[in-house]
């Protein structure tokens, strides 16, 4: 293993955060192009986000900040120390890119089970949400975009409450207005996709102002779930090849970005990858899933 990736879990072979939960709902977390990216499936994780959003109803306790590790983010990371910093403040960063998973099961000897690509949680979330009675508030994209994403996912999952919805086209001084009215809409999840790093900054900025139980980074997430962008064939998703399928449907946009993030992302990737940490972090409510 290479130094920075030892030195990297040797300080990250800390106690477990302790919920008063039972040692069965535990996950471990790996160092994965370092970033320390939990161990979970997408039932886990769903499962996860349903304890927590209902725990937290009251105002008891604090958000928590769900982010999502990808090769774009694994290269900003570490090469912004602002964004690497963003980071470090989420309690929850979940495998949105399939290299990720992939480099965990080379490189660790826990790996992540398997990729929970944010287009695809959104639906686990919000099935599970209409079950649970968990509130959905959607923050970005254009009003165009915002709107036809609560409408498609109301009529999909029947129950769903999407409790707000706000465009992402404001500024700083509009935030604490947005964040009261987020809390008004007594919103459990707050799903912020404005895009990266933007999303990032706003969500550990405003964390001590929202009352949400979970706050999920989604990116362009909204725009799938419109059908405006369209998911790669299951083949390259599986290879971690969705990024090549991204390209050659909009190279202008997105060629020079991944032309540059790619290598970094890469390098990353096989020097900061490091097996578990023999702690382990306390989960909610994941018994619940396998019923």
């Amino acid at each position: 293993m290479p130094a920075t990736a030892r030195q990297i879990a040797a300080r990250l072979d800390t106690p477990p955060r302790h919920e008063r939960r039972g040692s069965h709902r535990a996950y471990r977390e790996v160092l994965v192009g370092g970033i320390r990216t939990a161990c979970l499936s997408r039932a886990q994780l769903t499962a996860l986000m349903v304890g927590d959003c209902l725990a937290a109803r009251g105002g008891n306790r604090r958000p928590k900040l769900v982010f999502a590790s990808n090769g774009h983010a694994i290269a900003l990371a570490a090469t912004d120390a602002q964004f690497r910093r963003c980071f470090e403040a989420a309690n929850l960063i979940h495998a949105d890119g399939q290299p990720v998973v992939l480099a965990s099961k080379l490189l660790t000897r826990h790996p992540i089970p398997e990729r929970s690509a944010t287009t695809d949680f959104i639906h686990d979330a919000a099935r599970a949400a209409a079950e649970s009675g968990l509130g959905f508030f959607l923050l970005g994209a254009t009003e165009r975009v915002n709107g036809q994403c609560a409408a498609a996912l109301e009529q999909q999952y029947t129950g769903l409450r999407v409790v707000g919805l706000r465009h992402g086209y404001f500024g700083r001084e509009d935030e604490a207005a947005i964040c009261d009215a987020i809390n008004a809409s007594g919103a459990d999840v707050l799903w912020v996709g404005l895009g990266v790093p933007l999303e990032y900054d706003f969500c550990v900025r405003n964390r001590h102002r929202l009352n949400a139980g979970w706050i999920v980074t989604c990116g362009g997430c909204f725009n799938f779930v419109t059908g405006d962008y369209a998911r790669a064939p299951a083949w390259m998703q599986a290879s971690g090849l969705e990024w090549l399928y991204r390209v050659l449907r909009e190279p202008r946009r997105l060629l020079w970005r991944y032309a540059v993030t790619n290598p970094l992302a890469i390098f990353a990737l096989l020097t900061r990858t490091a097996s578990a940490i023999p702690a382990t972090v306390q989960t909610p409510a994941l018994d619940a899933a396998a019923r």
